[in-house]
């Protein structure tokens, strides 16, 4: 984990972002005390914001390592948010965790990295059309959620099912074989070698294509004992 220890904000976080975003997360950052830490991945979550436990405390957020630079940058700036919506409103009302109050502060974060041209075209796109209503998590705005999918890195050895051709040969999880047929929609037709069995793969995940036919090898039977 990575904290301010007295380093300041672009230090921590230039491994992380797109290096045009950098100004203007140190400005959105500017005046609130935040201890930020960047760390492991975590399944159920790409980021959170804890308010202050005590007075004269720091807000803390994390992120997760793994992000893509745009991904990275957007949840950090939902988090962002978060600590400044607290500061803003929090000792004069009850506030609801994504309510009005924090649409408006992720709104302000967010639309200044639109305009100045940070995030790509159809990426900013997708960007710009959840600034009109942001969801409560960036993984829960699914369309956000695929456009940022597309900048992560492929894992060595992996490709996106959207990518192969037509009857492709592909495993998943390094164990179950699988063709691919036909797109549809979002998602791709693929068949269970030895089933046969038909599953919706999602075009957006990694899978490890083979460069041949796999050969299949049927266990024999034991004979019964007389």
């Amino acid at each position: 984990m990575t904290g301010f220890a007295g380093r300041s904000a672009s230090e921590i976080l230039r491994p992380y972002l797109p290096a045009a975003a950098l100004d203007h997360v140190e400005r959105a950052i500017a005046g609130l005390a935040v201890d930020l830490r960047v760390v492991r991945p975590r399944r159920t979550k790409l980021g959170d914001h804890r308010p202050p436990p005590a007075p004269l405390r720091p807000h803390r957020i994390t992120v997760n390592a793994d992000l893509n630079p745009y991904a990275f940058l957007t949840t950090l700036l939902h988090e962002v948010a978060h600590a400044a919506t607290w500061e803003r409103h929090r000792p004069r009302r009850r506030l609801r965790p994504h309510g009005p109050e924090w649409k408006q502060e992720f709104s302000a974060v967010l639309a200044p990295v639109v305009a100045a041209g940070v995030f790509p075209d159809e990426l900013a796109a997708a960007v710009t059309r959840s600034l009109w209503n942001p969801a409560a998590a960036t993984c829960s705005d699914r369309e956000l959620l695929l456009a940022l999918a597309r900048y992560d890195r492929p894992p060595e050895g992996r490709v996106r099912v959207e990518d192969l051709p037509d009857g492709a040969w592909f495993r998943i999880d390094g164990r179950h074989l699988f063709r691919a047929g036909r797109i549809v929609r979002t998602r791709r037709r693929c068949f269970e070698v030895g089933t046969g069995r038909e599953y919706r793969v999602h075009g957006l995940a990694f899978v490890e294509p083979l460069s041949m036919e796999p050969t299949l090898t049927v266990p024999r039977r034991r004979g019964r004992r007389t």
